[in-house]
């Protein structure tokens, strides 16, 4: 259809042309219409007669050419008015306009909108020409131009037309408003000079689409950018498309319905935000603090922050908050200790920060210290160069924040139990967006529960200190002088994450040139393991001084250990004999040493396991092993070959395997094995010792 029923200052078709253009194809509207047209002479007869007219009235052309058409097309008691009518017609030219019953040809009775005028011919003679179609339809075709004028003209939603080359040919109040530009300016124009964003080039595309197809798209286009209207404010629209093709079928352009849904954007986009805030949290609460390692928890904080809500996270602690020797100072200089940096990529920002382990001293002016003193964040939105100069630690790194592009930073305290560790310090470079107070919310949570996690980590990690120093203060010292044999030995004690535990060794020098190898393992783990193991040590040399059977010395371990509030502890005793070339070995449910000898493959000794020290109530017994110059007793803890990865067997096969190269030497021996069977992640701790028999001397 044409622009029927549009306000003629809205109103421009860009496809209609002048005389001198040539013809256009023609409009659909009279074909829908079905105009009829009617010549009679001076007369009353009819001389011309249309297509039209024969399928409105019924009757073909051969039926009433030449007869009256008062007769054929009006009721007998109505012609008395039509012939009045008919006559002031031709004697005065003023034509005649209204709604008539017209009898057809089937008898019926047919309301038709009529327009009636007189003709004349160059030789002078008059004719009545009309021209009808049928009332109810023309009624129903005004009403809906009257309906779409009046919805199109107070629709909120804009609306244009556009023809098939999307030159503007018609819009609305609503979408004039949008774009700020007067109806008059939009038509005949392309849309894209008016629409000039480069995000309306897929709405243009969908346009073109949807002349091509005939498919519609239906609110499926939503385009974020500027209009004319407001050049530096960002809206957001909804865009469907129609194609308009008239009662023919011909394509005639296609129609642009666009609704302003920046409210329903806008909360669409925080809502967005605020689920992927929430799932940071959610993701920070399952990574952050998987271990008991201060390094090892700030690296899981950086990581979590990056990229998804920082472009740079540095993890700070004061020194003092890691040495407790250092003194923590309220005024002055600060000294923090680097714990984790993480960029999402590449930025002069890294070599900004502080290198992970390396010692930083900030001024009493700088954002961190500030932070650290006061416990408070420092939200700075908009970083220009006075703020990057207060952020970083000195004028060099503050000339590498701003070729980075830090645009906003924000420094959080890590406090844990009423005492600030140090600070979370997140940069924003390359992302546009400047940090807000919902990023505050978000930054404070993620920090608080690292610093709980890394103030868990220091104080087990002084803990764990103080349990390994005092058990390696209890680890001995090799003798200077062991007759007929010498000695290697290694104790690594468990990772970090991970209380210590009570494995020991020992050699002590006997009587008679003999010494005794000893090996043990406390379970359980911490001080109490420690100090037990301590006393068991020092329990095995005093039994020893006695001179006694291993299987002895064992006994009285027993029971001594059966006194220690339930403690259990595995052991294995043996005594060796440079003289006579023998081994006498007891053991308390321990894993069997190795031997190894020249030209044999190594061997578990199959000795009687025994039962635990603390068990009490079963003997031990002594077995008795040639050990002659050259071999090796490999004596060791579980931690060396029991995982969790893989059977014992499997493992006790891999350390024969690994003992059996006579050309190393006992160090490089005791080197091997632990780092071909200890695994970083392995929770228990490893005493090794390793006796290769000499010639006596």
């Amino acid at each position: 259809m044409s622009g029927a029923g549009w306000p003629e200052a809205r109103v421009g078709w860009a496809g209609v042309r002048g005389p001198e253009s040539g013809p256009t194809q023609p409009s659909g509207l009279l074909d829908l219409l079905g105009v009829a047209a009617v010549l009679v002479d001076a007369g009353g007869r009819v001389v011309l007669w249309s297509p039209q007219a024969e399928e409105l009235y019924g009757y073909g052309a051969e039926e009433v050419l030449g007869k009256f058409a008062a007769r054929l097309l009006v009721d007998e008691e109505q012609w008395d008015w039509v012939i009045k009518k008919f006559a002031e017609v031709m004697e005065t030219g003023r034509s005649w306009n209204g709604t008539f019953p017209v009898r057809c040809k089937d008898g019926s009775t047919r309301l038709v909108e009529l327009r009636t005028m007189r003709l004349l011919n160059d030789r002078g003679e008059f004719y009545a020409l009309g021209l009808g179609t049928d009332s109810p339809m023309l009624h129903e075709i005004e009403w809906d131009a009257a309906l779409s004028t009046r919805l199109i003209a107070q629709s909120p939603i804009g609306i244009a037309i556009l023809d098939t080359e999307l030159r503007y040919v018609a819009i609305n109040p609503a979408l004039e408003r949008m774009h700020g530009i007067p109806a008059e300016q939009h038509l005949g124009r392309p849309y894209r000079e008016i629409m000039r964003d480069k995000r309306f080039e897929p709405a243009e595309s969908a346009m073109r689409q949807v002349l091509r197809t005939g498919v519609p798209l239906v609110d499926r286009s939503t385009v974020v950018a500027s209009t004319p209207a407001d050049p530096k404010d960002k809206r957001a629209w909804s865009i469907s498309l129609y194609r308009l093709e008239d009662a023919q079928g011909r394509v005639l352009g296609v129609a642009d319905l666009v609704v302003d849904v920046t409210d329903r954007y806008q909360s669409a986009k925080e809502a967005t935000e605020t689920r992927r805030r929430l799932a940071l949290i959610a993701h920070g609460t399952a990574r952050i603090g998987t271990t008991l390692e201060v390094d090892q928890t700030a690296r899981e904080l950086a990581e979590v922050t990056v990229p998804d809500f920082a472009d740079l996270a540095a993890v700070d602690v004061l020194d003092s908050a890691i040495d407790e020797h250092r003194r923590a100072t309220s005024e002055g200089p600060a000294a923090f200790r680097a714990l984790a940096v993480k960029a999402a990529y590449p930025t002069d920002a890294v070599d900004a920060a502080d290198p992970p382990g390396q010692i930083a001293w900030y001024g009493a002016d700088r954002v961190a210290t500030w932070c650290v003193r006061t416990g408070r964040p420092v939200l700075i939105r908009h970083a220009d160069g006075n703020d990057l100069t207060r952020i970083a630690r000195d004028e060099t790194a503050a000339t590498l924040l701003a070729r980075a592009g830090v645009h906003s930073y924000l420094a959080v305290p890590l406090t844990a139990r009423g005492q600030v560790l140090g600070f979370l310090g997140l940069v924003r470079a390359r992302d546009p967006r400047p940090f807000d107070e919902d990023d505050l919310a978000i930054a404070a949570e993620l920090a608080s529960r690292a610093a709980v996690c890394i103030d868990n980590a220091r104080t087990h990690q002084s803990v764990r200190n103080a349990a390994e120093t005092l058990q390696r203060s209890l680890l001995p010292d090799h003798p200077p002088r062991l007759p007929g044999l010498r000695v290697a030995s290694r104790y690594l004690p468990a990772q970090a994450a991970y209380e210590i535990g009570g494995d020991w060794y020992d050699v002590l020098p006997l009587t008679g040139d003999r010494t005794a190898l000893v090996v043990g393992d406390v379970m359980g783990s911490g001080i109490d393991a420690a100090a037990t193991m301590g006393r068991l040590r020092t329990a095995t040399a005093a039994f020893a001084e006695l001179d006694l059977d291993p299987a002895q010395v064992l006994q009285h371990l027993d029971t001594l250990t059966s006194r220690l509030e339930q403690y259990i502890a595995t052991c294995l005793y043996a005594a060796y004999d440079p003289h006579r070339g023998e081994c006498h070995i007891a053991n308390a449910g321990h894993l069997p040493p190795v031997l190894v000898r020249q030209g044999r493959h190594p061997r578990l000794l199959d000795l009687p396991t025994g039962t635990p020290l603390g068990v009490g109530g079963v003997p031990f017994e002594t077995t008795t092993v040639g050990f002659g110059p050259a071999d090796e007793l490999v004596l060791y803890t579980d931690g060396l070959v029991e995982t969790r990865r893989r059977p014992l067997d499997e493992r006790l096969d891999a350390l024969l395997q690994l003992v059996d190269t006579p050309d190393l030497s006992l160090e490089e021996t005791c080197d091997r094995l632990l780092h071909s069977l200890r695994h970083p992640d392995d929770p228990d701790d490893v005493a090794l010792l390793i006796a290769r028999a000499q010639p006596l001397r």
